[in-house]
């Protein structure tokens, strides 16, 4: 599969994994102390959907435009605010149909005091990316390849953060490559959040991944996923998953919450369905 973001930004997939971010990083900025975040798979940064990319898929119009569009229940509501209104206060400025990817995003949370390292190989995303971010001085912007980024930079010198990995699936052995570097960032960062996306379409693959998952034992280990459709094809992305070690002890109520409320939404049949739980629990 190619995820590759420029075609997919902002759809139930993206949504999905930016409002599990937000929680994070609103979280993370309950205390005064630094965080840092490394972004494996960066991307652009930000997106156009009205470009040529997007509308050849059009699947932000079932994703975060039919959220912005909703009359969201106030739980949830209340939970998302800081990634919608992210997303709004960005398109007042950079134009009604741009989208934040995850440096975006996690720029417009971050404080002074935190810091931020994208790493993206692909030249030409990373010109894009460099673009965005600019002189901001809490950011830095790597040609490196996000898999190296596990070895290169942690623990991080705050001694808090979250590491992102968000693979492009373009690919064989991306789960592979996300458990070994899973298995690498803890042993480095024991006290670390990672978060790990991936794609639901190959149904053995994906159930292979979460067993390999728990077979680390790693303490405090989340599963977050929903589907998108009823009936899953091998031939179309059918849902979006999460691996969540070491989260805020709020947010698998809080992912709940928000997918129980954004499936029917978002789902191609008006209903989807939504699973949170752990693979593995508190030690």
């Amino acid at each position: 599969m190619n995820y590759r973001h420029a075609f997919h930004a902002g759809n139930p997939a993206d949504v999905m994994k930016h409002a599990a971010l937000a929680r994070v990083l609103t979280y993370f900025a309950k205390k005064d102390n630094a965080y840092r975040v490394v972004d494996t798979h960066a991307g652009a940064g930000l997106y156009d959907l009205a470009g040529t990319s997007a509308l050849r898929t059009g699947e932000a119009e079932s994703g975060i435009e039919r959220v912005l569009a909703a009359d969201l229940p106030a739980p949830a509501a209340e939970l998302l605010a800081p990634y919608l209104d992210a997303v709004r206060e960005l398109r007042t400025h950079a134009g009604p149909k741009r989208y934040p990817g995850s440096p975006a995003l996690a720029l417009a949370l971050g404080r002074p005091q935190d810091r931020f390292l994208f790493c993206e190989l692909n030249r030409e995303e990373r010109l894009k990316l460099d673009k965005f971010v600019g002189e901001d001085p809490r950011a830095k912007v790597l040609l490196q390849d996000g898999w190296h980024a596990v070895g290169a930079h942690l623990p991080p010198r705050e001694r808090r953060g979250l590491l992102l990995i968000d693979p492009p699936f373009e690919e064989a052995g991306e789960f592979d490559r996300m458990l070994v570097a899973l298995r690498a960032a803890y042993e480095r960062f024991a006290t670390g959040t990672f978060m790990l996306w991936y794609p639901i379409k190959n149904l053995m693959a994906v159930d292979a991944f979460r067993r390999d998952v728990a077979r680390l034992g790693l303490p405090k280990t989340l599963k977050v996923e929903m589907d998108f459709a009823e009936v899953r094809s091998q031939d179309q992305l059918s849902g979006s998953g999460l691996i969540i070690v070491n989260p805020p002890f709020t947010l698998a109520d809080e992912m709940r919450t928000i997918l129980t409320a954004l499936a029917p939404i978002m789902a191609r049949d008006g209903k989807g369905r939504v699973r949170v739980s752990w693979l593995v629990p508190t030690a």
